[in-house]
């Protein structure tokens, strides 16, 4: 559904993005990642036909996003961080005229199913200058559907939202993924987590990752660690685990619970569990701990940043 190809673009001397190479397939919810000036927002302009490329191509349902921009601009819905909105305008009016600019047909109709879809129906007569932060993000995002676009670019959709208003985008960020393709940038990685199907990580203009959560998650770990919650741990509990083969730490987790490092080429699970047994600590939990996708993130970053430096201590 979206092909990305060699795609760079320079700013004078400097460059913003060079030589990305993605694609996201119908269906596909996939986290768009990185710190503040990685070049996020100018991919996501790109991408939905605001800016050139200085280089390469990109492609939405088959079209070229320039040479074939009205035809690919159809296929796009796009939620900037910013809402192109009017505040002197009512919602339905203002939705009324983005669907005649889509060219959308049947539009009274389809304007009421999408502020439905929004939750906005009762605020329909309301002037979106008087509307909470919260309520205009959520036209913002009915602005982004209103066309019914085979690919939506969401950036920061969840931005100004209540914890409700929250759970209930992420909800529909995740329905609309049954039958759109969407691109999600966001600095709530837990949200990412929760909603995606694939993540990208970019770092000063360049791709540094591309898998899924859970893969990055295992890509991330040197180590495995176990959290291990007793009734009754001894005063030598920490000990006798550390003397357990493959494990490396053993550290203190909240009430008799330790937090358990092994080496990576070890599982020291069962090891762990028979001795729990063995001593009568009562064995109440026992779960692998996964890195998470903050973890992940931060040590993708900081290896780009390292590799950079490297490459310049030795030019």
């Amino acid at each position: 559904m979206i092909e990305v190809s060699n795609l760079t673009k320079y700013y004078g001397d400097f460059t913003a993005i060079e030589d990305l190479n993605f694609h996201v397939e119908k269906g596909e919810v996939l986290g768009f990642l990185g710190p503040n000036g990685a070049g996020k927002t100018t991919t996501m302009r790109i991408l939905t036909g605001f800016m050139p490329p200085s280089d390469g191509t990109v492609k939405i349902a088959g079209y070229d996003v320039f040479s074939q921009s009205l035809e690919a601009r159809r296929h796009v819905g796009y939620l900037p961080e910013t809402v192109p909105l009017y505040p002197e305008m009512t919602v339905y009016a203002y939705l009324d005229f983005v669907a005649k600019l889509r060219g959308v047909d049947d539009r009274e109709d389809h304007v009421w199913d999408v502020m439905d879809t929004c939750w906005i129906e009762d605020r329909a007569d309301q002037l979106i200058g008087q509307l909470s932060k919260g309520y205009r993000q959520r036209v913002g995002l009915a602005q982004a559907l209103i066309h019914n676009p085979d690919v939506l670019v969401l950036d920061e959709p969840t931005i100004g939202l209540d914890p409700k208003q929250i759970i209930e985008v992420r909800g529909l960020i995740k329905e609309l993924g049954k039958e759109h393709t969407v691109i999600l940038s966001t600095h709530i990685l837990p949200e990412v987590s929760q909603i995606c199907n694939r993540v990208i990580i970019i770092n000063k203009g360049h791709l540094v990752a591309v898998d899924s959560p859970e893969r990055l998650s295992a890509r991330a770990e040197g180590a495995e660690r176990v959290l291990l919650k007793l009734q009754q741990p001894a005063e030598e509990t920490p000990a006798l685990l550390g003397n357990i083969g493959g494990v490396t730490s053993v550290e203190p987790a909240g009430d008799n619970g330790f937090e358990i490092t092994c080496d990576s080429a070890t599982d020291c699970r069962p090891e762990i569990a028979a001795a729990a047994v063995q001593n009568g600590w009562g064995l109440l939990e026992m779960r692998a701990l996964g890195a998470s996708l903050e973890d992940v993130f931060l040590q993708l970053t900081a290896e780009e940043d390292t590799n950079e430096d490297e490459d310049e201590d030795a030019a």
